[in-house]
């Protein structure tokens, strides 16, 4: 279970492409989360300080990651067949978070000293003003978005991983016969109905 959750083993054996493009992904927004542990924490946690610099690259990796996933929708005809309009809405949402992320780090530079206290100010009660900038606006308002539709869409594919009836159950079908209560009532009254 430990492997399937951190490495993603069942889709390493599947597809070496897909298994990248996914686990880079990951990967990376893990990395991306946690940076942002440092907009709600004063003082800033040491381990969060020591991610920063990977943290800052990781969205270009997180892009990445989410570009490829998307392209391999377009690209592999399986795939495409598959692929139903929320698929590219949800690979659509989180691409705008990462790009928009990405914007105000490189292209806007939002203010984040403002950014911060309006953020302690939600955690202390403390009402700060939010930064008027248009890229941090589209960026939280996305990132509201993802919150909402995380819990009732196909993004909450993680902790099925712990219910899946394949990871769960002993691996001695051949061995053993697993058959439900009511197949062996059903049996049962079968040979009694045709005994009779």
């Amino acid at each position: 279970m430990f492997r399937e959750v951190t490495f993603f083993e069942s889709l390493f054996k599947s597809n070496k492409w897909t298994w990248l493009f996914g686990w880079v992904f990951h990967i990376a927004m893990l990395l991306v989360v946690l940076r942002h542990l440092r907009y709600f924490t004063e003082p800033v946690w040491l381990w969060v300080n020591l991610i920063q610099p990977f943290g800052k690259y990781a969205g270009f990796a997180m892009l990445a990651g989410l570009l490829a996933l998307w392209g391999r929708r377009f690209l592999v005809e399986r795939v495409r067949y598959i692929s139903s309009p929320s698929d590219h809405l949800m690979l659509i949402l989180l691409i705008g978070i990462a790009a928009s992320g990405l914007m105000m780090k490189y292209v806007v530079h939002t203010d984040i000293v403002a950014l911060k206290a309006f953020t302690l100010g939600l955690i202390r009660f403390n009402w700060q003003p939010l930064p008027a900038d248009p890229v941090l606006l589209v960026h939280l308002s996305l990132v509201l978005i993802l919150m909402f539709v995380f819990p009732v869409s196909k993004l909450l594919h993680a902790p099925g991983v712990f219910f899946s009836p394949s990871r769960n159950q002993v691996d001695n079908a051949r061995e053993t016969r697993h058959a439900a209560p009511w197949v062996t009532e059903l049996e049962s009254s079968t040979n009694r109905a045709g005994g009779e």
